[in-house]
Order: C-alpha cells, then structure tokens, then sequence
C-alpha cells in the first residue's frame, strides 16, 4: 500500500515538475498604431513566429489601435506590469535615462542603415540594460518606423526654412523630448494623443504634425493637410518592450525565442517601411498633397543645434556626449 502511495505521490511530483518546466505562455502586446502600419504588422509576425519556434507553448495577445490604452497609459502600464509588452521610443524612455533624449534630438541620425546599426548592435545593448535598470520595462529592439517628415495643414502655406514654422502650432507626444524637437524644427510644440491628432489636424487644433510617410497615410492624415515637407529630420525607431519582471521569469530558452521572434518581426516591419518610402510620395501627390523636396536642411540643421543648447538646455545638459561621438563614429 506504502509503495502504490509512493508511487502515486512520485508521479504527481513529475507532472508537477514537467508542468511547471513546460507552462505554456501568453504575452500581451498593445500598440496605439492602426492595422496598417508596419510594426502593427510586425506584432503579428512576432506572434506568428514565437508560436512556430516555441512548437506552440508560447502565444501573444495582439491589441492595436489603442484598444486597451492611450500611447501615455500602455507606457505607464507595461512599467507596471499591467500590460507584458508595448512599443516605446527613445523620447519616452528619457524621462527615466536622460541621456537618451538625444536619440530622439533631430539629426542625431544620419539614416535607417546608421540608426540600426546602433541600436541593434552592442551599443543598443547598452542602453536597453540602462532603460531596463531605470524604468522596469526592457527594450528587445528598435524597429524602423520610418524617417519623420513635417506634415501641414493648408494655412500654414510652404515651408522651406524653419522661420516658416514660427507660431505653427505642431503636434508632439507630451514628453519633454519630443516637445523639445517641436522647438527644435522651429514649432510652437502642442501636445497631443496620436489617436486625437486626425481630428486636431480637421479642427485647427493643431496645425501640423511630423511623422514618416508610411504612418501618414495609413493614419489618413493626408486627408486632413496640405504639405509634406522632407526635412528628414529623424530616422525613427519603435522599441518593442517587455516588463522586466516578465522578462526574467521567462526561462533562458524562452528567451531565446522572444529574441528569435523579435528579429522576425524587426526585419519585417523594417523591410515594409523602407518600401513604402519610396513609392508614397506619388501617392500623396495623386491625393493632392504637395511635396516640398528642396527645405533647406542645413538652415534646419543650425536652427535646431542652437534650440537644443539654448530653449531646450534643460534637455541637452544630460546628453552622453561621449556615447554620442560613439554613435557618430558607427556610421
């Protein structure tokens, strides 16, 4: 009777123990950016690709379009823990890394090729382990979102020199990095959501808002302004974040396999972006936007490295500047 109980309790223990080597995994991943774009994409292909190379004992829950957060709360959130994993940015994470709002400064970058291969290489690595360290929530990558570009409404008329952007009220995210770029291109910096800035543009709310081509058209923006201006002001990146806490439970191949997944996703979202570059300015034409491609990037250039050392010193004076010749130096 001893050994059949033995015997029962030994074969609880092995379930046990293999139910607990081999839980399976849900995350969750929210996002404010709508089914068209690429890194709404992205998560999807994330999705996909954990679940094959995990043989299905990893899963994502995919929430686009604001559906559970503000761009605000989900960032608030996945610090929390609320929410496993979201996208956030170098401008959202300098709150906690200050250094970091010099990523976000305009012309920090010089293109896509630059960008990427800074913060996907041991750079990157870097200052993931200091995000992680600061806010609780880690970065995996920086996906490509495009290069930012002014985008206005008809009132504003041509802009080619920043003096054209005095009192033009620019949408920016509500962090001081972004409202220090709205300075820095020459803007009156207005902060809004990104899900309220369709309808800032339609009501004069806002007079402009800066993004890469492929989130205007897929956010519809051009139905609501009249210029794009190719200032090429930033090569941006989205970071896919987990909650640190998430982050460590997972086993090692786990791990492995978000990372895995991750790079599925990244060369996805990436290879769509730089696509839609080149071929979105005739769309936006056909719309009847008009392209000014000729801004005078060197006057942008000047007016924004005085902004940043003089209106939006608060923000410089944190800037690595070794780090940041280190950046310069990879490209």
């Amino acid at each position: 009777m001893i050994n059949k109980i033995l015997a029962v309790v030994a074969g609880l223990l092995l379930v046990v123990s293999n139910s607990f080597a081999g839980d399976n995994v849900t995350l969750t991943f929210s996002s404010v950016s709508v089914p068209g774009d690429a890194h709404t994409r992205a998560m999807q292909m994330f999705k996909m690709t954990l679940k094959k190379v995990s043989n299905g004992t990893m899963d994502v829950d995919v929430y686009h379009s604001g559906q559970l957060f503000s761009q605000e709360a989900e960032i608030a959130a996945v610090r929390r823990g609320t929410i496993d994993m979201v996208y956030t940015a170098a401008g959202w994470n300098a709150e906690f890394v200050p250094y970091l709002s010099m990523l976000g400064a305009v012309y920090t970058f010089s293109g896509y090729k630059h960008m990427t291969k800074v913060l996907n290489g041991e750079i990157g690595k870097k200052i993931f382990d200091d995000v992680a360290k600061a806010t609780g929530a880690r970065p995996l990558g920086a996906f490509y979102l495009g290069t930012r570009q002014l985008n206005l409404v008809e009132k504003v008329g041509e802009v080619r020199h920043p003096d054209d952007m005095k009192g033009v009220k620019l949408r920016t995210p509500g962090s001081p990095t972004w409202l220090a770029l709205g300075k820095a291109l020459g803007g009156n910096p207005t902060p809004m959501s990104f899900s309220e800035v369709y309808m800032g543009l339609k009501t004069g709310a806002i007079e402009g808002q800066d993004n890469p081509l492929p989130t205007d058209k897929n956010a519809k923006f051009f139905e609501v302004t009249k210029y794009i201006v190719l200032t090429d002001h930033l090569a941006d990146s989205v970071w896919p974040t987990i909650n640190e806490k998430k982050w460590k439970s997972l086993t090692d191949q786990q791990r492995a396999w978000v990372v895995e997944a991750i790079e599925a996703a990244r060369a996805s979202c990436d290879e769509q972006n730089l696509a839609n570059e080149t071929t979105l300015q005739d769309f936006f034409k056909s719309k009847g936007l008009i392209i000014i491609e000729d801004p005078d990037k060197d006057a942008f250039q000047k007016y924004a490295k005085n902004s940043y050392l003089t209106e939006s010193k608060d923000i410089s004076k944190d800037w690595d500047l070794k780090l940041y010749e280190e950046i310069q130096a990879a490209k």
